[in-house]
């Protein structure tokens, strides 16, 4: 067999594998074994295999990874989130709907301060749920608004997402971080807009809440200390090139720690669970980067990606075309598949074919990230979906997802918006060194 043969064997295998419950971690490091014994020899691959592993583990780089994952748990265990949904209420609380805009606020704030959609959709979300349930709030509308508000957890930046693509593709954490910024407010204006529009045509749905005085408004503001100095330290420092983005995640874990002592909030309990929960997380993203760099290795010595290159770059169409039907095919796999994987599977074998027609390495990092985005949230493997379910057991799955549907609008118009004017992603990223 050709190497190009190979190396579609080698991708059915790996898919078989993920189909009979193998860990995807370990189903990618299986498969990119077994392809690379092949075309080289066993030995080789044998050798192969522990090096890559330890190279990983014991890569400075990919230390990012446990301190921003730490941050965001000990952010949770802070209770940052709860100060955050209550000045947000106390701001926005009047518009139409107003406990679910406060919720896709809040969740913005949050995910500032944390890179995991499931941290931020479990820390807004037990806050927000029984609000909006004691409230009169339709049932869809509260837990789909508290599932793709979670989402945001991984756009605005630190973003664990961003951390696993810069690693694979070698481009900068911090340009990537920053390139997140705008596209992320700009998804929680079109996910607000939403709200208003639903809640305007069918104000049972989610009633307004009461109007407040500027005092209210202005001591509300207290609320949202907490997040503001650790963004800044962490984010800000990134962006202003005083620290690394190891020493910025390390720099804000210990940030949320103090916050949480000072306000007495962080117990020995929820430190132990949050550290437990943190390494488990950071675990299994740096053993899915494991198993990826096996299996690149694999795929790199088939040609794959070159070939797929060059064909794609023969193809006489428009390169947008190309663009468009590969985020179609990312978009229905993050149905399938959970996001992670996607991005460690897919990363390696389409980013030569991106470059290729000249798209920016730092704007298709946050296309990426929006598509997965996406995959947290839709059927049936939507992540969020089932934290949400976790909380509120009462409330059957398929209401939740049923809540998720309107919100795909604004997701696509925000594709649209950010295929269409990648400036809005690229231009505050050449501002920054790291």
């Amino acid at each position: 067999m050709s190497p190009e043969v190979v190396g579609f064997v080698g991708i059915g295998l790996m898919l078989v594998l993920f189909a009979i419950g193998m860990p995807i971690a370990f189903a990618m490091a299986v498969a990119g074994l077994a392809g690379y014994a092949y075309l080289v020899e066993p030995s080789v691959a044998f050798n192969l295999l522990p090096r890559d592993v330890f190279e990983q583990f014991s890569s400075y780089p990919l230390s990012v990874i446990p301190m921003f994952v730490m941050m965001g748990v000990y952010a949770f265990a802070s209770g940052i989130g709860k100060r955050l949904f209550d000045t947000a209420y106390v701001l926005l609380g009047h518009m139409p709907g107003g406990l679910t805009v406060a919720t896709i606020a809040a969740s913005t704030g949050f995910g500032a301060i944390c890179g995991s959609t499931s941290a931020t959709c479990a820390t807004i979300g037990k806050v927000a749920i029984p609000e909006m349930k004691s409230r009169g709030y339709k049932d869809w509308l509260s837990t789909g608004s508290v599932t793709v508000a979670g989402s945001l957890g991984i756009m605005i930046p630190p973003s664990t997402t961003f951390i696993v693509y810069g690693i694979l593709t070698e481009q900068s954490i911090g340009k990537l971080f920053i390139s997140g910024i705008v596209p992320g407010v700009l998804l929680a204006v079109l996910f607000i807009s939403t709200v208003v529009f639903i809640c305007w045509r069918d104000p049972s749905a989610g009633p307004a809440g009461p109007a407040t005085t500027i005092k209210q408004k202005l001591i509300s503001l207290r609320g949202l200390i907490d997040t503001i100095i650790l963004f800044v330290v962490t984010i800000g420092g990134l962006f202003a090139g005083w620290f690394s983005p190891t020493q910025a995640g390390a720099i804000g874990a210990a940030g949320a720690l103090v916050i949480g002592m000072i306000n007495r909030q962080l117990t020995w309990k929820k430190f132990i669970d949050g550290s437990k929960e943190g390494l488990r997380i950071s675990a299994m993203i740096m053993l899915l980067i494991a198993g990826a760099v096996v299996f690149g290795h694999f795929i790199t010595r088939t040609g794959m990606p070159l070939a797929l290159a060059d064909w794609v770059g023969g193809l006489n169409v428009p390169s947008v075309l190309i663009m468009s039907i590969l985020l179609v095919v990312w978009f229905i796999l993050g149905c399938l598949i959970d996001a992670m994987a996607i991005i460690v599977f897919l990363v390696p074998i389409v980013f030569p074919i991106v470059t290729h027609l000249g798209y920016d390495p730092i704007w298709f990092g946050m296309m990426v990230t929006l598509l997965s985005m996406t995959a947290v949230v839709t059927p049936p493997v939507g992540v969020n979906a089932y934290v949400v379910k976790g909380i509120v057991k009462d409330i059957p799955l398929t209401t939740i997802f049923r809540g998720v549907f309107p919100f795909l609008v604004p997701f696509f118009l925000g594709i649209v918006i950010l295929t269409a004017f990648p400036a809005i992603t690229t231009w505050l990223p050449q501002y920054i060194t790291y």
